[in-house]
């Protein structure tokens, strides 16, 4: 079931107030919503886990109150999408994390719309995982200030090239800027300055470490005292929390000495189950006594619980939010767009939430909370595949994949399927399946489409991870060093006004400054011709010895097209993992402020000829 607040969808300017709100009258308060990356349910003390030290997130625990039976999907950027839209990822475009469905598609509206249109400043520091293109970049869906790595990953292709954790290279309202410091501390200490930045207003941060998703990277300060357990799965990882932790009692600190502590809504969560906390399978329920797995099946990916139940921590001083209270309702990342929309007073667009208000899960009303059914998938794939990888959730049940049947209650670990004794329910929820199918299946064919020739976005990098293709991308940049993945695939692009472009194809990153052809970095190519392949252009040249790029100049009308250039040599043609489309922009038009042309470092790299004065 979706709850509609309005009977139509609609732009922020026909925004209207939500009925009856808690903020109303009052200060609305201040937002700070931190999610790590991979960090599993078991990942904590006060959760279980002996060996992992988090005593400020345990302290947090005791201050807020815990959704405890709290779920996200299996995998990052769905995660992602669902929390900033309180909408099913497989609704609004992302049901993967590379291959073009990672991008959020353009008509969603974001919690940061939301927010800025009621007057609050808005900021991300970290991961985004929605789009790095025009008009998926954080900067594009309603973030006023934004510090972040590109892609799913630092370190994966479409990121800055070399980014290891270290003294990094990240986007900074769409510019590159070299940081100092391990990556957890940058995304905390930037966004400490845009809270104290904005402490006289209203304001949402939201700080999203990659940390603790691979690779393994730490200080060896947090990583060496880990070093030697049996219990512990890999150092880093647990240095890396422990750090994360670190920085959770900096940013608690900073909101008490400027005094924004009680009346600000801080939230902790993560975004799927863990990731480097256990070492197993999947799906597996053993335990090999390497890390914790909070009592559940699963880990990261997997359709089990340990894959996509996680903490959520909820601490509102002024609020009056209970402090060491455990909510066991059914709850998900889609309820909480809706429950902050709900808590603070916003004003909003007509939209269709699948997500339900908690206010009176957080504050007991004398109404009997209703029971639901809550779905949560793991795709994975360019096109949704009906019953792949699902869990159908009631307070009492979990479906898997169609088939398997476990009652929570009992069987918390879910060893023990129960399908062939109560087949009523599997009915039941598999109707409730149909239900949710057929609904969001309705716009499976939609495509998000990397914009080129907009205004907004003079220059448009173009790489591997968003490929179009059946398979998986070279979406890691050492798939890039290796020269894997060397097929033929497309970009799916909306080219926004008729004009004269120039496209570049490389094989490296234009910061590399490598050959097409050179091997100094890793595998080398022996590419001899270019095509290009556009709307109704096909072009081909020749690529000059020691060539670093071929840039083709054509004209291209208005409208969807695919983009699938090819490099072509004796041993056959591959897509180039990189391409730089930039447009004539309107006469008379200027940069605007904070959306200028990317500044890349002499030291590092060369400037782009198209930047060449």
């Amino acid at each position: 079931m979706r709850y509609t607040y309005f009977i139509k969808r609609a732009l922020f300017a026909g925004a209207v107030a939500l009925g009856t709100c808690f903020a109303k009258g009052a200060e609305k308060p201040n937002v700070v919503i931190v999610m790590t990356d991979d960090q599993g349910y078991g990942d904590f003390g006060f959760t279980g886990n002996e060996f992992v030290k988090t005593p400020t997130i345990d302290a947090l625990r005791e201050q807020g109150t815990l959704l405890d039976n709290f779920h996200v999907d299996p995998t990052c950027a769905p995660t992602r999408a669902a929390l900033m839209t309180g909408r099913y990822s497989d609704r609004v475009g992302v049901w993967h994390t590379v291959q073009g469905r990672s991008m959020l598609r353009r008509r969603e509206v974001t919690m940061a719309d939301v927010f800025s249109a009621n007057g609050y400043a808005t900021g991300i520091f970290g991961k985004w995982h929605l789009g790095d293109c025009y008009p998926y970049r954080p900067e594009d869906r309603g973030f006023q200030h934004s510090v972040y790595h590109a892609a799913g990953g630092i370190g994966q292709a479409p990121d800055y090239w070399g980014n290891d954790y270290f003294d990094d290279t990240y986007m900074v309202n769409g510019n590159p800027k070299r940081f100092e410091g391990f990556c957890t501390d940058i995304w905390f200490a930037e966004g400490l300055k845009f809270i104290e930045a904005n402490k006289d207003r209203p304001f949402f941060a939201y700080i999203v470490p990659n940390a603790p998703h691979g690779p393994f990277y730490c200080p060896e300060e947090y990583s060496d005292p880990y070093e030697g357990n049996p219990h512990v799965t890999y150092p880093e990882v647990y240095g890396m929390i422990e750090n994360i932790d670190d920085n959770m009692a900096l940013l608690v600190k900073e909101l008490d000495e400027l005094g924004l502590a009680d009346n600000t809504i801080l939230i902790f969560m993560t975004d799927n189950g863990t990731g480097g906390g256990l070492k197993r399978d999947r799906d597996a329920w053993e335990d090999n006594g390497k890390g914790f797995d909070g009592n559940m099946r699963g880990k990261k990916g997997s359709i089990y619980e340990g894959g996509h139940r996680v903490p959520f921590i909820i601490r509102w001083p002024d609020g009056k939010i209970e402090a060491g209270k455990s909510v066991e309702e059914l709850t998900a990342h889609i309820d909480i767009l809706p429950t902050l929309i709900d808590l603070c007073g916003l004003e909003i667009p007509a939209v269709e939430y699948d997500g339900m208000s908690l206010r009176d899960l957080l504050y007991p009303a004398s109404c009997r909370w209703k029971e639901r059914t809550l779905i949560v998938e793991n795709q994975r794939v360019v096109d949704p595949i009906k019953w792949r990888y699902c869990s159908v959730m009631t307070e009492q049940w979990r479906l898997v994949n169609g088939t398997e049947l476990y009652d929570l209650r009992k069987d918390h670990k879910q060893t023990t399927d129960l399908a062939a004794e109560y087949p009523e329910v599997v009915e039941r929820l598999r109707g409730n399946y149909e239900n949710f199918w057929n609904d969001v299946s309705q716009e499976h064919d939609l495509t998000g489409y990397m914009v080129i020739g907009s205004d907004q976005s003079p220059i448009v990098g173009l790489c591997s991870h968003d490929w179009l293709l059946d398979i998986y991308p070279a979406w890691d940049q050492k798939h890039i060093v290796n020269g894997d993945v060397a097929v033929e695939a497309k970009w799916a692009i909306e080219v926004e006004q008729d004009g004269h472009y120039e496209i570049s194809l490389r094989r490296w990153p234009v910061e590399v400054d490598k050959g097409i052809n050179d091997g100094t970095c890793g595998k080398a190519f022996n590419y001899e011709l270019a095509r290009l392949r556009i709307g109704d252009v096909d072009e081909i040249m020749p690529i000059p010895d020691g060539a670093k790029e071929v840039t083709f100049k054509v004209a291209l009308k208005k409208g969807i097209t695919e983009l699938s250039p090819l490099f072509i040599g004796p041993e056959g043609s591959a897509t180039p993992y990189y391409a730089y489309v930039t447009h004539q922009p309107r006469p008379g038009w200027q940069t605007p402020e904070g959306m200028g042309i990317p500044v890349y470092d002499p030291d590092f790299g060369r400037l782009p000829p198209q930047l060449k004065k």
